[in-house]
Parts: structure tokens; sequence; C-alpha cells
């Protein structure tokens, strides 16, 4: 067992990866990486509906995947390992005023941010899906640089890069407490025994939230379950297709292989940790998934290849990341309500600024800090899935 190191890193998933890679990189390389599971890689990550987009109503969320989506772009040269990043677009449908007039104003911001994004009219979205319903929508964004990845491929490319470096991981080791003296962490508890450390960071997903209470912190991430739903290979739609969202619904789906992907957020149920999959909740999925895509009606389920996931959620749906101001040592890098796959690269570089430097500083992540909590200045993302 290892009885110290300089960071401990709570969680062997992609954002845990990135960080551990990005401190690694810029020479710390005594840290160790706790992962409460037998192995790696298994919890959110490996879960995911792997969207990647740039399409954020916040500025900050626009910088973090402007930054992380060139990344994912040069990941094997880069770092190792396979990103698969498929550039196949995303694309918003809206079929209420207000919504559009909000779509309208994050298109104004993100292109002024550098980046692609189109206004399309009804007819021109509906060149997309086969047979897709028009009739009540205003009109569709699409960003052409977005996409969808492999997110197993790039936390374990992040891990082992990390591992070559002398990052150590040692699996099946849940946190259990901490030891705090003079209001900051010294050391880690775990089933087999403290790790002492200078420095210590939360990145425990959905568990975040109960990680932080050992500590004393009330940090404000509970997990919910999302549902992914798979239908057997399905020739109707034969054509790559973007990532297609039904905002008025929440509907969504994407090609996977032969096959579409598909889902929809449940608002009413509750939080926890249940990751069985919710067949109960399937109708709703599909009869809004019909509505918009006639064509679906066509499709068989693939009952075997269905799964669930979990969010970890915030009240404002954006990440929480940086140092704690009432515990030196302890830093969040948790929250991130969906979209902590395609903010991985980023917040892997600003979390070891924040280490080494004190400070992140790439991008500017103030807004983005639990203070913003007590202050009651939310900015809570618009866009969200």
């Amino acid at each position: 067992m290892i009885d110290r190191a300089q960071v401990v890193i709570i969680g062997a998933g992609v954002i845990g990866a990135s960080i551990a890679f990005h401190l690694a990189e810029r020479g710390l390389r005594d840290v160790v990486i706790l992962e409460r599971e037998e192995a790696e890689i298994s919890g959110s990550t490996a879960r995911s509906a792997a969207g990647v987009r740039h399409q954020f109503s916040s500025r900050t969320n626009v910088l973090l995947s402007r930054y992380s989506i060139e990344r994912l772009r040069h990941f094997e040269e880069e770092v190792g390992g396979h990103a698969e990043l498929r550039q196949v677009g995303y694309l918003f449908l809206i079929n209420d005023e207000a919504t559009w007039a909000q779509y309208l104003r994050n298109v104004a911001m993100q292109r002024e941010l550098g980046v692609r994004v189109e206004t399309l009219t009804p007819e021109e979205a509906a060149r997309f899906v086969p047979q897709m319903r028009i009739d009540d929508l205003i009109g569709a964004t699409f960003g052409p640089d977005d996409g969808y990845c492999d997110p197993y491929g790039i936390a374990l490319g992040y891990l082992r890069a990390a591992q070559r470096h002398g990052v150590r991981l040692r699996r099946g080791m849940p946190v259990t407490g901490f030891q705090i003296s003079g209001g900051r962490v010294t050391a880690v508890e775990t089933p087999s025994g403290p790790v002492g450390c200078d420095m210590v960071i939360n990145c425990a997903g959905p568990w975040a939230g109960e990680v932080a209470a050992l500590a004393g912190l009330d940090l404000p991430v509970r997990p919910y379950r999302r549902n992914v739903y798979m239908t057997t290979p399905f020739p109707a739609i034969s054509a790559p297709i973007p990532l297609t969202i039904d905002v008025g619904t929440g509907f969504y789906m994407r090609r996977e292989g032969q096959s579409i992907l598909m889902g929809r957020s449940n608002p009413a149920e509750p939080s926890s940790t249940n990751t069985n999959v919710d067949w109960d909740w399937l109708e709703a999925v599909i009869e809004a998934g019909i509505h918009r895509f006639p064509i679906l009606e066509t499709a068989g389920l693939a009952e075997q290849q269905c799964w669930a996931g979990l969010y970890e959620i915030t009240p404002d749906h954006n990440p929480i990341l940086g140092r704690h101001p009432d515990l030196e040592g302890y830093i969040d890098a948790s929250g991130f309500s969906g979209h902590g796959i395609m903010h991985a690269p980023a917040t892997g570089l600003l979390i070891a600024e924040e280490v080494i430097d004190g400070r992140a500083h790439t991008i500017n992540i103030d807004e983005l800090r639990i203070d913003r909590f007590r202050s009651g200045q939310l900015a809570s993302e618009f866009n969200v899935i």
C-alpha cells in the first residue's frame, strides 16, 4: 500500500485520468489515483452517450469545448490511445419562439468565440434525417465540428500515458475519510490505511458529493440516472446523421454502427445511483422519438445493448472546479452534468494549473468555483440534454 503521495486523485474515470496525465506532463509525477471499483473506467465514463459539442449557452463552457475538441482531434499523436472523434455535427431542433430567441443569442456568442455554427430553416434541417416532421419547427442550429467520441478510449489513453510517467493507480480502494490538521488535508483514509498527501482532488463523479461530505464539505453534486436505448440494425437511416436533439421533448439520437442510439431525460426521476435500465420510461422515449422522426416506428429494440449510467448534476448544470475556500489542499473537479467527457481535456489542463501554478489561467474558471453557490451568482447552462 502507498503511504504517501504529493497528490491524491479520487476516481479513475476520464476526469481523474486527464488530470493525472496533465500533472505528469508538467513534471508532477508523485501522484496516486484511488479507484473504488476493482476496474478503472468502469463508472459514468464507460456509460456515456459520448457526445461532444461547442453549442453551449455559457461562454466558459464554449471555451472548454473549443480547447477540448481540438485536443481530441489530435489525441492519438499527443497522448496515445484512441479518441475516435467523429465530427458528424450536432443538430438542435427548436419549436418554441422563446427557445429559438435564446438559441440565436447563443449562436451569436458561439460565433464570436470562433465556433462554426449554422442556423437552419426547418426545410434545411430536414435534409439530415429521412422523413423528419418539420411542420411545427421554427428553426434549427447545426454545429459541423460537434459529434461524438470513444469515452473509454480517451480515459484509457490518458491513464496509460500518466502511468508511463510514473503515476500510480490503486483499484478497489474506496475513500473512507480524510485526516485534517490546521484546516488542511493531510491524508486520505482507505480500508488499507491512510495515504498522506499535500493535495487531494475530488474526481469521484456521481459520488463526489458523498466524498466531499467525508471532509465536512457540502458539495452540491447529485447522481441521476440516464438511460440509453439501442435499436437493432436500422438501414432506413443508413447515412451518418448528426447527433440530433428535439429540444422541445429532449429526445436525442445518433447512429451507433448500423443501429440508432437514443434517449431522453426523465425530469421527474429522483436522485439515485440506480444503473438498471428503466424499461417503463422507454415508452415516453419512443413516443417523443416517433413524433419527430416517424421513420423510427419500424425500428426494433436491441434490449441487450441498452444501458443506463449516471449524470453528476449540480443546481446550475455547470461543473465545480478549483480549490475549496474552506479546506486547504482540497480541489474539486466534478459536477459536469453530462459534459465530463467532452470537457475532460480542458479540465485536466486547468486543474494541473490550479495545483502547480496556484490558479487556473488558460481559461478563467472563476464562475465555476464553489463560491458561486454562496454568493448566489449562478449562470445556469441553458443547453442541457
